[in-house]
């Protein structure tokens, strides 16, 4: 038998062969990826073992499967719903994983529309004796709690947990609010292996779907045309309901992320929600047809703005005539001189007279008549009615909404309602405005909580609803600290301290004296300097004055001052004990409430009978050039020391790429701060 060697031609025909081999192997594999092989209630005892997985070893749960599906059905409202399906299975590590066997489910509602709970299944599996056992969760551990007119939660916990169960659950929502088109999170706490959003839209409505979080790539992504077909029934009254049967198609949007790691909360984060990855949706309009008639749903500004003050809880009662508060109005402003007056007096009026219940609401629960009258409301009813007030004497005032910083950002490109969780009052006096809130106590004219400094605010008006900036850049936080220690007759180190506070710190100490009180300031202070310095002759100065700084003031003596050498820290209880970014990376931006500037002087007299051994060295370093600065000046003569230390950060917010740098500023801070002065005593 002849071999003949394979020629050019066979050689390449048998690579494509290869190619087409692998392609074909490749899809095969990427279809069977495609979908996830679980079904509820179907535990084995394999499932139990996560190690093939790629998990955390230090998680305390992992998310196993987390799926949800939304679709439109036709009602018998001659109109849509939504079904939203959803199915968890969740592995307990530990204990201190337990708290995801806590469940909440939130429902909405709109006077006699709500959104019902159907279906709702959950069951624990333990694995016991290398069988699968199961407790069901009994129907009467389910709990309703009302959170305010619109919403409620169903609460429940799985029975039967302990360290490696299994919890499955599964429940179905019906709504008739397509507007509120379910938003994902494909991100929690704990990993999760795989988690799934699909919804389908039928071709009439039109949404804007909004993506976020650090990382935004997807396992799957996919969207595709698929055939649809639609029930309506339209009640006839007192005659025959019309049915109705709509052809069409729709679009079928699937997304699937892998492998998620878990959200892990740092500090100087205003708040997670701003950085898990997460979709979600804003009905744009509804059309039929191409020729059909369009309803827009979102439109701009002006059109939310003009729908806000025709509310009846939210703008609809701020141009009424409102003769019912004439009287007040007459009484609060009778010795003011002009409108700024006015607006200082009637605020006050509001905040020391109102109390706060709910500083998480967008709109009022009641009428601004019975507000005035139980002198009691959310954050909208008090600001909407101190706008009211403030028109009722024809000055121009309008309500501003937010997105306080727990709540995350608001969209600053579709006005999207429900990222706004909180009113204020912006009020003018020759054009010049005022930010005010008066539903926090302790909060001075012209101030905002530190909460609301979130980015976009909208003023809500009919000529220019346009927006302000309330940025954490934008607060200048200053503090300037001072000690002096002196020997008396006697011989003896005794000391005087006197700090005048930032506008907020102050705020701290105000909201501390109201709940507790100034001894408790002290108390707290005493504690810190541990047994070695007694303080005395304490007093905390402009308690009262919400316009103005605290100054904090006291006396102190040192103690066991009998050593051979003495180790003396000259920023006795001020300055950095340790560094508050300690993670090695960091995902997310830093977010510090303010920038900051504290000035700290020292300055000591030799103590009898000692000469000073050493002193820590002066040192000053920039942070990236212009964004802050510490600088630590030491001054030492035979009588005493002098030592002055400055942190100033110019900016509040820092990028995940200046995180090390960062860091290691706060680095040498502390290590700084800590360096002692050693003083030795005399022969």
């Amino acid at each position: 038998m002849s071999f003949n060697p394979p020629t050019e031609l066979d050689m390449k025909i048998k690579r494509l062969l290869i190619a087409s081999l692998c392609i074909l192997l490749l899809q095969n594999y990427l279809s069977a990826q495609d979908k996830l092989n679980i079904k509820f209630g179907k535990i084995a005892p394999e499932d139990f073992d996560l190690s093939k997985n790629k998990v955390d070893t230090g998680a305390s749960a992992v998310i196993i499967a987390d799926i949800g599906n939304t679709s439109f059905i036709g009602n018998a409202k001659g109109d849509f719903s939504l079904i939203f399906k959803r199915f968890k299975r969740i592995k307990i590590i530990n204990r201190n994983g337990y708290d995801v066997a806590k469940e909440s489910i939130y429902v909405y509602a709109n006077g006699a529309d709500e959104e019902k709970l159907t279906d709702l299944k959950a069951v624990t599996y333990n694995l016991e004796n290398g069988k699968v056992t199961e407790t069901k969760l009994d129907e009467k551990s389910i709990f309703t709690d009302k959170i305010d007119k619109y919403r409620s939660k169903k609460k429940f916990t799985l029975p039967a947990v302990k360290e490696g169960s299994i919890i499955e659950m599964a429940y179905t929502i019906k709504s008739d609010f397509y507007t509120r088109l379910r938003s994902w999170n494909f991100q929690w706490e704990y990993p999760c292996l795989w988690s799934e959003y699909q919804v389908t839209i039928p071709q009439f409505f039109h949404y804007v779907g909004l993506t976020q979080g650090e990382d935004q790539s997807f396992f799957i992504k996919t969207s595709k045309d698929v055939t649809a077909n639609y029930t309506v029934r339209e009640p006839g009254g007192s005659g025959r309901d019309e049915i109705y049967n709509i052809m069409g198609s729709a679009v079928e949007n699937r997304w699937v992320r892998k492998d998620v790691a878990p959200l892990k909360e740092e500090n100087f984060t205003t708040t997670m929600k701003n950085h898990v990855s997460r979709i979600e949706f804003q009905l744009h309009y509804v059309q039929f047809g191409e020729s059909g008639e369009r309803h827009d749903y979102m439109g701009n500004w002006f059109i939310a703005s003009e729908k806000l003050l025709k509310d009846e809880h939210f703008g609809e009662a701020l141009d009424e005539d409102n003769r019912w508060m004439s009287e007040e109005i007459k009484t609060i402003t009778v010795d003011c001189k002009d409108n700024l007056e006015k607006i200082k007096k009637t605020y006050a009026y509001l905040r020391e007279h109102f109390t706060c219940t709910d500083h998480d609401a967008l709109r009022a629960d009641n009428s601004l008549k019975t507000v005035f009258k139980k002198k009691n409301g959310n954050v909208a009813e008090i600001n909407l009615l101190l706008v009211a007030m403030l028109r009722h004497e024809n000055i121009s005032a309008d309500p501003a909404v937010l997105s306080t910083r727990d709540n995350g950002f608001a969209s600053e490109t579709y006005p999207l309602m429900d990222g706004f969780n909180y009113v204020i009052c912006v009020a003018r006096d020759n054009d010049k405005p005022y930010y005010l809130d008066a539903s926090e106590p302790m909060i001075g004219f012209a101030h905002l909580p530190i909460d609301c400094y979130n980015g976009q605010a909208r003023i809500i008006n009919k000529e220019k609803p346009y927006a302000i900036y309330f940025d954490s850049d934008s607060l200048k936080e200053q503090k300037m600290s001072s000690v002096i220690i002196i020997n008396d007759e006697k011989g003896h180190p005794s000391g005087s301290f006197q700090s005048t506070l930032g506008y907020y710190e102050s705020y701290n100490v105000r909201e501390k004296t109201r709940k507790k009180s100034v001894k408790d300031v002290f108390k707290d202070i005493q504690t810190a300097y541990g047994s070695d310095i007694e303080i005395e002759n304490t007093g905390i100065d402009s308690l009262e004055k919400l316009e103005f700084p605290v100054k904090m003031h006291y006396d102190f003596n040192l103690k066991n001052i009998d050593e051979d050498i003495i180790y003396f820290n000259p920023m006795m209880s001020e300055g950095y004990k340790e560094n508050p970014f300690k993670s090695a990376e960091r995902k997310y931006p830093v977010e510090m409430p303010y920038t900051s500037d504290e000035i700290y002087s020292f300055t000591m007299e030799v103590p009898t009978g000692y000469t000073v051994e050493e002193v820590p060295k002066s040192a000053r370093v920039l942070l990236n050039e212009k964004e802050g600065l510490f600088e630590y000046l030491v001054v030492k003569n035979e009588d005493g020391i002098q030592m002055r230390s400055r942190i100033k950060l110019n900016k509040a917010v820092f990028t995940s790429e200046d995180y090390n740098t960062l860091r290691d500023f706060f680095a040498f801070v502390v290590k700084k701060q800590s360096e002692q002065i050693v003083f030795k005593k005399k022969k």
